[in-house]
């Protein structure tokens, strides 16, 4: 069931009704009575296109409901929802028994809701009891996988906290949580607990955020009076309050106020105007900084490593080898205690302890939380090189006959090569967000300002801070300068080259009363714009949210490398336990040959070697980075190329597609519908016909009833003496997919198709059929007008096909993927548009439940089906199919319930976002080769399995190399994405 939700406005307040029909021909309207909110500067809300906009204190809350057995349940449910006070829309899903609810909470609360539901005979399932706020989180000092999970694990205990999704390779935390049991302070403190840093990135109520540098601060109190003057103001949120450095962090409603009137309402906050003065103050970005911090403390780190690594190796391994210079060396200074044994100790114990405290204080927290990781094997190896060296040390002090080699070297070289590794994993981890912050940086820092007079001139400019745009300012674009913020062209031409945002390389002109973009260029021409969308309202801010959430969402192959985490590390210390047990036992028993043990070694010590290698060649860290951060590279070069990935789940699905469903009207054709004739059949008059349809399409947001409108009013002109039109009518009603009804003074009238006509008993006489059959082979559709119970007149209407559909459905084929076409429009129309887009198999006359009712028909025979659409009637197609692709010139809802949205509406992006996530997928198998290899192949090599036959072994120092390098060449390998490019390029003529 469907609806379709209309706005009035009254002078005490908003009428809103919804008019809503199901496929049994119920059809029914409800009206709710809203307050109309008044802002600040006491100027009306303005009436938008969903309730939603005209009134922010609407919630929607989603819930499932059991006992739906059939629509009449589901009609059942919206009627008696629908009559509850406070209740705004209503919309019931048969097929997913699934509600959607918009409400007003200060009339109803979400409680009453769910008891209206049960006491129409139904269960409310899974219902919302209270509001849930999304929060994100910076975690600190994950290693790998299973960090990650420990943390999620332990965000997940948290009362009131509904889910927590840990992102290893972006370091960040999504937690969706109940504010009314818990806040971030406990978040943020539970992850503490774990054994993580944690900070604060942004919080349900930071939608806008502005940072205010303050003056004139010479007290707490001046501090306390601003705070207080802020937290009074209409529309602020949250002040947070810096007391060093004299900033203040403000979230507020950008719909109410701005940052220009806050830093007016600091100056106006003291007991005298202008005592306090504020400035825009932009921090550092905190992901940027944290991620040179980290670059810089390991390369710190390594270098204070290899001052006290290299004496070591050179004591040890060098200077022994050059008889003259290394003779000093073992000179004995007590008993069997050498000059070269103390100095490695000496040089060894800073690094082991020191430098390399960051693996115990990792190893604490793991074994605390009942897990283990990397920090555990690196910790384990380390130690047990360094105390079986110091065992060996203070038996030499001690006995004048004992020899024994220490392993020093071995614990140094180990530290310093796994800090080598983790410096170059950072840098390669940044470079995985590249096409991300690329994103971020398009838009401008500054704009030119506009004050008008009341004529319309210009009465000053200024250039201010893009931070500082509010909602509603008239912005000056001059030629090679950047859109700031979303608006509209309120004068002037240009041509903008939007390409930044939607890989369309081609310039787009720009006329009053077009949309313009933020972070696009204006090539040509001066521009006047008035800002629409601010902040994070903003499609850029939108774009990079997606993005963001994309990159922390968790794909399904991604629980290969959970699974194995959970016993990884174990596994590990076993086998090494018995590589030494194996080695040790067998040369104590005489099984090998003794000439199998280095010189200065003997059996123990080979043994040990051989157990401590195996510890440190294993790497957990590359198995937990080869998903995510294959995920970041490509969604992230996705997004640059207009198409928008949603998650690793859509990437993962998307790449087994083999069915691919197009929708006609705006996807496979232009979607903007011309009139190409019109006649009449019952009427005499022309004035009068168009006068009507004018009248009965003018609350319809179809584009067939705008192209209609716009074609009758061309003609009206022309036949009539006059142009008022007709608008008020009565007893609107949607069908949806075939038409409207409405009444037009005391004249019944119905516009749609021919099928609507036949569902209201209008009989065709043989003129009407042969003008509609005539239409129909001509990829044309008909507009029937009856007024009364009689068909007056018709109109044609034709959409273009997009120039680029053949290509797409030629190129689907030859990647092997089928295509078919679905659509509301008649049958005659239909076979014409899928015969010249080349699409063999078509389902037409369906309406927008029975093209979802199509996707799970194919769903059934076992094929993984692809959806194509643009508007609200393929929104339930679009969560059928087991991916949905939104064309981004769609509706909000279509966009809202996909997977993947195709930002410039160019079908060849449906190829691009299907051949990306192949490449992603196959590129995500490689890391796990390349993870899964090195520990495959190193660990047997480490436990000594070629040594007997080629007297290769791998010492525990390059076994750390080994392990550094199998994370660096994951993340290497991921990066490789960036050089992606379509398979499918757009094309020049």
């Amino acid at each position: 069931m469907f609806e379709t939700v209309i706005v009035s406005k009254y002078t005490s307040g908003l009428m809103v009704s919804k008019f809503w029909s199901n496929e049994m021909g119920v059809n029914g309207k409800d009206e709710l009575k809203l307050p109309l909110l008044q802002p600040s500067n006491g100027i009306p809300a303005s009436v938008s296109q969903s309730v939603l906009d005209v009134d922010k204190r609407i919630k929607t809350i989603m819930f499932k409901v059991s006992g739906i057995r059939c629509a009449s349940c589901a009609v059942s449910i919206e009627s008696v929802l629908g009559k509850l006070n406070g209740v705004a829309s209503v919309m019931v899903s048969p097929l997913q028994g699934q509600a959607v609810v918009k409400y007003l909470p200060e009339l109803i609360t979400a409680k009453q809701i769910k008891q209206a539901v049960e006491d129409a005979g139904f269960q409310a399932d899974d219902f919302p009891e209270q509001d849930i706020v999304v929060c994100r989180l910076r975690i600190k000092g994950m290693a790998c996988t299973s960090c990650s999970e420990s943390a999620e694990r332990a965000l997940s205990m948290v009362d009131g906290v509904k889910k927590a999704v840990v992102g290893l390779a972006l370091e960040e935390a999504k937690v969706n949580y109940d504010p009314s049991v818990t806040d971030t302070d406990r978040i943020i403190e539970a992850v503490a607990d774990a054994g993580f840093g944690a900070d604060l990135i942004s919080s349900g109520s930071d939608l806008n955020k502005v940072h205010l540098k303050l003056e004139g601060i010479n007290s707490s109190n001046d501090l306390t009076a601003i705070q207080c003057a802020l937290e009074v103001s209409e529309g602020v949120n949250h002040v947070a309050m810096d007391l060093e450095e004299h900033v203040a962090t403000i979230s507020y409603d950008s719909d109410v106020i701005g940052p220009r009137s806050l830093i007016q309402c600091v100056r106006e906050a003291g007991s005298e105007p202008n005592i306090y003065k504020a400035s825009l103050y932009i921090p550092p970005r905190r992901q940027d900084t944290e991620r040179q911090h980290d670059i810089k403390m390991y390369k710190v780190k390594f270098l204070w490593s290899c001052i006290f690594s290299v004496p070591v190796v050179m004591f040890s391994m060098v200077l022994p080898m050059l008889p003259p210079y290394g003779k000093w060396l073992d000179y004995k200074i007590h008993n069997m205690l050498t000059l070269g044994m103390l100095l490695r100790w000496i040089f060894c114990s800073p690094v082991q302890f020191f430098i390399g405290r960051r693996f115990y204080v990792g190893s604490y927290h793991a074994l605390k939380r009942r897990s283990a990781n990397m920090d555990v094997l690196v910790a384990l190896g380390t130690n047990a090189a360094y105390f079986y060296s110091v065992y060996v040390l203070i038996k030499a002090l001690i006995s004048d006959k004992f020899e024994g080699q220490d392993f020093f070297e071995t614990s140094s070289m180990l530290i310093s090569f796994i800090l080598l590794g983790k410096y170059l994993e950072v840098v390669a981890r940044g470079k995985t967000s590249d096409a991300l912050a690329k994103l971020t940086d398009l838009a401008p820092d500054t704009a030119y300002l506009l004050t008008l007079s009341g004529n319309g001139d210009v009465i000053s400019e200024e250039e201010i801070s893009t931070q500082l745009i509010q909602r509603d300012d008239i912005l000056k674009i001059v030629p090679g300068a950047k859109v700031p913020v979303d608006g509209i062209v309120i004068n002037g031409q240009s041509h903008v080259n939007e390409s930044m945002i939607t890989g369309e390389a081609k310039p787009v002109a720009k006329r009053p009363g077009d949309k313009v973009i933020g972070g696009t260029v204006n090539e040509n021409g001066c521009v006047l714009v008035k800002a629409t969308r601010v902040g994070s309202e903003t499609a850029l801010s939108q774009i990079v949210q997606i993005v963001e959430n994309a990159q922390l969402a968790r794909a399904p192959v991604q629980k290969l490398a959970d699974q194995i985490s959970k016993f990884f590390v174990p596994a590990v210390v076993v086998a090494a336990f018995l590589t030494w047990l194996g080695w040790f036992i067998p040369g104590e028993a005489g099984v090998y040959p003794k000439s199998w043990i280095p010189k200065a070694m003997d059996g123990f010590e080979l043994a040990l070697q051989f157990g401590i290698s195996v510890l440190v060649v294993a790497c957990p860290c590359a198995l937990g980075l080869a998903t995510p951060t294959a995920v970041m590279v490509a969604t992230g070069k996705g997004a640059s190329q207009g198409v928008l990935i949603k998650g690793g789940n859509a990437l993962e699905k998307a790449h087994k597609v083999k069915l691919v469903v197009f929708d006609k009207t705006g996807t496979l054709t232009v979607g903007k519908p011309t009139v190409v004739s019109a006649v009449l059949f019952s009427i005499s008059s022309m004035e009068e016909f168009c006068n009507i349809a004018i009248a009965a399409e003018s609350n319809s947001e179809h584009p067939i009833a705008k192209a209609v409108v716009e074609h009758a009013k061309k003609l009206y002109p022309k036949h009539g003496s006059q142009t008022e039109y007709v608008t008020e009518v009565d007893d609107f009603v949607v069908h949806p997919g075939a038409g409207v009804g409405v009444k037009v003074g005391d004249k019944k009238v119905l516009v749609g198709n021919r099928r609507l006509m036949q569902a209201c008993n209008v009989p065709f006489g043989p003129e009407v059929e042969d003008y509609i059959s005539d239409n129909e082979h001509l990829a044309r559709t008909c507009v029937l007008v009856a007024i009364d119970g009689r068909v007056a007149g018709a109109f044609a209407v034709t959409d273009p096909v997009k120039p680029e559909a053949a290509r797409v459905v030629s190129f689907l084929h030859s990647m092997g993927i089928s295509s078919i076409m679905v659509t509301g429009d008649n049958w005659a129309t239909a076979t014409a548009i899928a015969k010249e887009v080349g699409i063999q198999k078509l389902f037409a006359e369906t309406d927008p439940l029975g093209k979802a009712d199509k996707i799970k028909e194919l769903q059934m025979k076992g094929m993984t089906v692809a959806m194509v659409g643009d508007g609200i009637n393929d929104s339930p197609a679009l969560v059928a199919a087991d991916v949905g692709l939104a064309i981004g010139a769609g509706t909000d809802v279509a966009i809202e319930a996909a997977d993947i949205v195709l930002i410039k509406s160019n079908l060849e992006d449906v190829i691009t976002a299907i051949d990306l996530s192949k490449k992603t997928i196959a590129r995500i198998r490689l890391n796990y080769v390349w993870a899964l290899g090195y520990n495959i192949l190193g660990m047997p090599i480490a436990a000594g399995v070629l040594f007997p036959f080629t007297g290769i072994r791998l010492p525990p120092w390059l076994a750390g190399a080994c392990m550094a390098a199998s994370s660096i060449s994951v993340v290497c390998s991921s990066l490789l994405l960036q050089s992606y490019k379509k398979p499918l390029h757009p094309d020049p003529h």
